[in-house]
This record gives structure tokens, C-alpha cells and sequence, in this order.
């Protein structure tokens, strides 16, 4: 059967893919995996045990290691994992071993707006109804881990108020004197429930639990999602849970799962979810699915462990960071590269047409609703205004100290003067550049940005890290605000200034890499503000810490930890064939 993406919807392609799909068991002897360390999960999936691969081989870089970031995106997304996937089909069409590192979706976008983060058209991981809809359990064992350890916390709470020090002492219970105003952890749910973010608990009886406010985050902002991601093995995920900071007593003293002696149980609900999931492109490529996405309000990488097993078994690691290079690049640069140890040899940053419209000023793009006409015409004016907003991304890479290779995400609709003004503006700036048809043709399509990619990956680098961790905190926020955001400073609300001084004064955690909470949207704090915005400062109004994960995170403008869902949600458009038992509408 021809796949035509013009004519198909994304599930369509992807359904009529699994005809074609190649089993767990050939992928894994392709790797080279030895039979002890993979477990297959039905005929197509499997989980890949790192530690045992790792062990094996070392965690010693051996591929090509290459990231992929883009623009600052519209609300529809501008293709990162559709061009992530789509230079893994043109790599494996050069005949590189090439393997991929992508995010295993959250279930808020997937039924929200964006829709899973499986890619598109002929650029796809499949199976996409399994990679959608929960996987092999990893975001549901992080949510169950989440939420026994609140259960932990709000369970001792009321005990503590029922009942004196002797009642506890004979249940081995020494009292912690939690102060429930400074309970630091949530519930957590994969989706987009505005109605949780903020709630009152306990409200009842004295049997009734720990009466106080709290509220729910997505489950991809959890902390134990970001400790899931930068976890070497079992052990030093069990190390970290133990760490995590879910209250403060009243005399200021953090209260840690390890306190509660939660987090031996929490590690066991993660054994399975600590192995990253064995998937494939559409055209058979080998990609690793691990950790989650939401680099806006979380770490937002694929997991370390994924990375070193692609550097370990590939000559090509394609791996993916989330949303544009001011959030997913930056965290990849200055968190994820100095716990994995691994370096970039090239970085692609996407962008799209469209993407540079809106930043023009074009109309904005809305969810659900269509496009404005300018998007589907020639508009060069209002295009090159918008690459001020590339031009800003070309600057954010070459100050980690590698020229990007930009990639062209070509839809059908863009004109050919459309793509030369693109290309004039990137390599004008020093970048390389590729136009690639990734989602209407796949890996052929994909054959100049996988060129462009190799050529890169040869050429020497200065990659460095942005700050030295031993800089005061808030000089390395401030480092951050300017020289990456291209803002004029930092102004922070009260308490916040507060906690960033009490972390500052405590050495355990003044050394901590940061990872910032801001919108995805613009280069500052508001989503409104487009292009390259200049003369403004970043508000923050809440820092975090994460001691489990090893972060620090500031919280700047009205980013919430908690999405929203819209009013034209993809729930909507999703359902089952119940002749078969297919799903459809997934997108």
C-alpha cells in the first residue's frame, strides 16, 4: 500500500506501517544486543536492560552523538520529532547505524492540543496507538510513585496530629513535626487538569487524612520524571528518590522520602520503568523511548541511560530536547551533557515557515482552528521579520560553541522563495543549512539534512558549558536571562529571593545545575512577546528545589506546572474501531 500523508491522516499512515513493522527480536540483533539484556514486550517492543548493555560495552561515547532543538514553536509544534525521526530514516538510507532517542508522550498533550509526539507523515515511531497510549507503563509507574509518596507524607501528618510520641515510638515512628504551609511536593496526573492545580485535602474527620491545600502537577513535571531522566542505573535512582524534598518541619528541616521510608517502595514501583523501551521508525530504523517531555516545566530530555546505550550500540545518536533551544537546548547543554558525560558533535535546529510567520506578526496560530491565509502564501516580508527569532536560536547554539545545522521542515505549502530567504538568513548567520521533506517522502526526503548532519559531526567543536557550577546561583540565573534569553536581568518576587538565598547558603544545593520554568513561546517570559524581544526583565516568582534529581528550578512569568486543556481537545477526534479494536484518530 502507498502511504500518502497528503491523503492520510498520521494514524492512517502509521496503521497501515504495521504491516511492515519488523519485530523486537531483529532489532535487538541488529544492535547487537546479547538475549539476557532485552525482555520482549508482545512482538514488537522490548525493554532494553542499560545497566547489563552498558556494563558490556562501557559508557565510553562511541557514535556520532547529535541533538536536535528548534525555534521558538506556534502552538501546533513545528516538527522537532517529525524531523528527529525523519534524520534517522536519511541516515539509515546512507547506510549509517543510526539510532534515535525520543520521549515517550505525556497523555496531556496526546489528548489535548498538540497530539502524541510520535512525528508525522512518513516520519513516525510505530506503533503509534502503543507509544500513545501508555507504553510499557513508565509514566503510569512515575505517577504511582509520585502519589505514594504524597500518600506517604499526608498519611504521617495526620498521625503525628492523632497521637503522641509514645504511640509513635512503639510503631518505630519518630515525629518530623512536618509544617503543612511548607509542603513542597503534589500529586501528580498525565493530563491537562486545570481543576487540580491548586485543592484543599483531608477535609473530613480525624480519620480523614491531613486537612490542607495542595494540588497536582503533570506527571512529566514530577521530579521523579527528572530523576527517571538522569539516572544512571537502578542504584542511583534509588539513591535519588531517597533525596527528594516533600515538606519542611517547623523548625526549617527538610523532610525527605527517605524520612517517611517511602522511597524503597517507590524505587520498586520503578524496576521495569528504568529501562528504556525498544521501538522503530517507519522504515525500520532502532529508537530508544525513555523519560518524557515538557521542557518549558521540566527537564524535558529523553533519559541519560538512552543516550549512552544509542552512543554505545550506534555510529549515530539522534537524540531530541524539548520545545526551542532557549528551553530543550539549554537544559540538554548545561544539565543533561554534564550528567551524561556525553558531548554534541552537531545540533540541528528546526524551523518552519509558518513558525516564522508568526513571529513576523502574522496572525496567530490557533489550536483547532484554521490558519490564516498568509501562512499558505508567499509572504517574504513578513517571513525574514521572523527570522530575527532564528537568528536568536543560531546565537543560543553558537554560544555552547558549535555552529547548528538549520533544518528547513518543509511543508507542501512554502514556495520556493520562501525556502532560499530561509536559507540566505541561516547561513548568512554561519550556520549550515537543509531543506528536508522528511514528512512527505521519509528518509528520502531527509537525505540533504542527513548529509548536512554527517558533514557537521566532522567538523571540530568548542562545546562548553554556559556557567561553572561553583558561580553563585543567582549570577548563573542572571548569566542565563541574558546571554541566552537576551534579557536585561532578573527581578524576583519576595519569597522567592528568600529561597534562593537559603539554597545559596546551603552548600548541598548552592552548586546545583538550573533548570528553568518559563513559557515556551518567546525568548522572555511572555508568550505574547515574538521575534527577539528586547528591553525586558524575567520575573520570578517561586524557585524550587528538586535535591533528588540535583536542580534547581526558578519559576518565571504565569507558567503553570499544571497545563490547561482547550476547547477543541483531540479527545475528541480519538476513538476504536470495535470490529477490530483499532484506535483511530490519534494524530
Amino acid at each position: 500500500m502507498k502511504l500518502d500523508p497528503l491523503k492520510m491522516a498520521d494514524w492512517e499512515v502509521a496503521e497501515a506501517a504495521e504491516a511492515t513493522l519488523r519485530k523486537a527480536s531483529e532489532l535487538a540483533s541488529e544492535l547487537g544486543l546479547e538475549r539476557d539484556e532485552w525482555s520482549p514486550y508482545g512482538e514488537v517492543l522490548a525493554k532494553v536492560d542499560a545497566s547489563k548493555v552498558l556494563k558490556r560495552l562501557g559508557t565510553g561515547k562511541r557514535a556520532k552523538y547529535i541533538d536536535v532543538t528548534a525555534i521558538s514553536p506556534t502552538a501546533l509544534g513545528e516538527g522537532k520529532t517529525t524531523t528527529t525521526v525523519g534524520l534517522v530514516e536519511g541516515l539509515g538510507l546512507l547506510g549509517k547505524k543510526v539510532v534515535g532517542c525520543l520521549r515517550q508522550p505525556s497523555g496531556g498533550p496526546t489528548f489535548n492540543i498538540k497530539g502524541s509526539a510520535a512525528g508525522g507523515g512518513l516520519a513516525q515511531v510505530v506503533p503509534l496507538p502503543a507509544l500513545s497510549l501508555g507504553l510499557t507503563g513508565d509514566i503510569d509507574a512515575i505517577t504511582n510513585a509520585n502519589n505514594l509518596a504524597m500518600v506517604a507524607l499526608n498519611s504521617r501528618m495526620q498521625h503525628e496530629r492523632n497521637h503522641d510520641d509514645g504511640w509513635l515510638a512503639e510503631r518505630g515512628l519518630k515525629r518530623l513535626d512536618i509544617d503543612p504551609d511548607r509542603i513542597q511536593f503534589r500529586w501528580a496526573m498525565d493530563f491537562c487538569a486545570q481543576g487540580l492545580r491548586d485543592i484543599r485535602i483531608g477535609r473530613g474527620g480525624k480519620l480523614d487524612g491531613f486537612e490542607c491545600d495542595s494540588g497536582f502537577y503533570i506527571t512529566v513535571a514530577s521530579e521523579v520524571m527528572a530523576i527517571l531522566a538522569m539516572s544512571a542505573d537502578l542504584a542511583d535512582l534509588r539513591k535519588r528518590l531517597s533525596r527528594i524534598i516533600l515538606a519542611y518541619s517547623k523548625t526549617g528541616r527538610p523532610v525527605t522520602a527517605a524520612d517517611l521510608e517511602v522511597d524503597g517502595a517507590m524505587c520498586a514501583l520503578l524496576v521495569n520503568a528504568v529501562k528504556p523501551t525498544l521501538m522503530q521508525t517507519i522504515e525500520g530504523q532502532p529508537v530508544f523511548v525513555h523519560a518524557g517531555p515538557f521542557a518549558n516545566i521540566a527537564i524535558g530530555q529523553n533519559s541519560v541511560v538512552a543516550d549512552r546505550l544509542a552512543c554505545a550500540l550506534g555510529d549515530y545518536a539522534v537524540t531530541e530536547s524539548g520545545f526551542a533551544s532557549d528551553m530543550g537546548y539549554e537544559k540538554f547543554w548545561n544539565i543533561k551533557c554534564r550528567c551524561s558525560g556525553l558531548k554534541p558533535d552537531a545540533v540541528v535546529l528546526v524551523a518552519t515557515v509558518r513558525a516564522l510567520k508568526a513571529h513576523g506578526g502574522a496572525p496567530a496560530v490557533r489550536a483547532g482552528l484554521p490558519p490564516d491565509p498568509v501562512y499558505s502564501h508567499e509572504n517574504l516580508p513578513l517571513l525574514e521579520k521572523g527570522c530575527e527569532n532564528l537568528l536568536a536560536h543560531i546565537d543560543i547554539i553558537r554560544r555552547s560553541g558549535i555552529q547548528p545545522v538549520v533544518c528547513l521542515n518543509a511543508f507542501h505549502t512554502d514556495t520556493a522563495a520562501e525556502r532560499e530567504a530561509v536559507r540566505r538568513m541561516a547561513e548568512g548567520a554561519g550556520a549550515s543549512f537543509a531543506t528536508s521533506d522528511h514528512w512527505l517522502k521519509g528518509g528520502e526526503g531527509a537525505k540533504d539534512l542527513a548529509r548536512a548532519v554527517v558533514e557537521a559531526c566532522e567538523k571540530p567543536n568548542s562545546f562548553e558549558y554556559l556557567c561553572d557550577l561553583s558561580e553563585p546561583l543567582k549570577d548563573r540565573i542572571e548569566k542565563q536571562v541574558k546571554e541566552v534569553y537576551g534579557g536585561d536581568g532578573v527581578d524576583y518576587e519576595p519569597a522567592a529571593l528568600a529561597k534562593l538565598k537559603a539554597l545559596q547558603a546551603d552548600p548541598e544545593t548552592a552548586s546545583l545545575p538550573v533548570c528553568m520554568a518559563k513559557t515556551q513561546y518567546s525568548l522572555s517570559h511572555d508568550p505574547k512577546l515574538l521575534g527577539r524581544p528586547k528591553g525586558w526583565r524575567l520575573p520570578v516568582r517561586d524557585v524550587l528545589v528538586y535535591k533528588g534529581a540535583g536542580l534547581v528550578v526558578p519559576v518565571a512569568g504565569e507558567i503553570k506546572l499544571m497545563p490547561g486543556t482547550s476547547a477543541s481537545p483531540a479527545y475528541r477526534r480519538i476513538d476504536v474501531d470495535v470490529e477490530t479494536g483499532k484506535v483511530k484518530g490519534l494524530f
